[in-house]
């Protein structure tokens, strides 16, 4: 990724583009530079913001998906950010979630792809072989549709990740995290328009969830990708980005 990333008082950030904001959160697994295509479209309409989630440098007894959403509070004050057009893959759209219902005054729309949150099945149900090249390269194929996807050099980063053991054990304790705290009986309260992109093939958030999250949330609207998988904005970016585009002009309009 081209972009410069900022650091000031303790944030790492990409911010691009002026106008309305536009806030991307990864995943657990995630970086900046899954939002590279995003941010190339919409950088000339919209400010671009991904803050880096410090999943990895959080103390291990707070480590946990309330704690983010504290961190992005803190970092939406720095910025001194408003009307908010929030965004988040896996991780990060539970971190959204969490955020908006307790900043509702902070944020405009929501958009939610491949969110956890209600149900995921983390790394393909097992935890990884930490040892074992070949079970990473597998289990990040799982979160494609093309197996292709999970090129090198993605399959090196989480490798790398999972073999650093002050790494791995934020990571278990994230994760477990976001699995306790299921959003199933708040999500009524979230009454701004909120857009789900989900891919028909995800296997770490089904289709069935995103369903799920359409029911519950009110003021929502499904959107799926064919022969996609948990990261839409990565594997089908310029269709993800159409359904992005038309959400949001629609929220312009409003």
């Amino acid at each position: 990724m081209s972009y410069t990333i900022k650091e000031e008082d303790g944030f790492k950030y990409i911010e691009e583009g002026e106008g309305d904001v536009l806030l991307l959160l990864h995943g657990l697994f995630g970086a900046l530079s899954n939002w590279e295509d995003v941010t190339e479209t919409f950088k000339s309409q919209y400010r671009v913001v991904i803050p880096l989630l410090p999943i990895y440098e959080l103390p291990i007894l707070t480590t946990g998906v309330t704690t983010l959403a504290k961190f992005l509070l803190k970092f939406v004050k720095h910025k001194q950010l408003k009307n908010i057009n929030l965004l988040g893959n896996s991780l990060g759209g539970h971190v959204a979630l969490i955020f908006t219902l307790n900043n509702p005054e902070y944020v405009k729309a929501l958009v939610l792809t491949g969110s956890s949150g209600l149900y995921e099945n983390s790394f393909g149900g097992s935890f990884p072989k930490r040892e074992s090249y070949d079970f990473i390269k597998e289990k990040v194929a799982f979160t494609f549709y093309d197996p292709a996807m999970a090129t090198k050099e993605l399959v090196d980063e989480v490798f790398q990740v999972v073999n650093d053991r002050n790494r791995v054990i934020r990571i278990l304790a994230m994760a477990k995290s976001a699995i306790r705290h299921n959003m199933a009986k708040d999500l009524h309260k979230i009454t701004i328009p909120v857009c789900l992109i989900w891919g028909k093939d995800d296997k770490v958030t089904p289709p069935e969830v995103a369903e799920e999250f359409h029911n519950l949330l009110p003021n929502s609207e499904l959107n799926w990708v064919e022969k996609c998988g948990h990261a839409p904005m990565m594997e089908r970016p310029e269709e993800f980005n159409v359904h992005l585009k038309r959400f949001l002009d629609r929220v312009l309009l409003k």
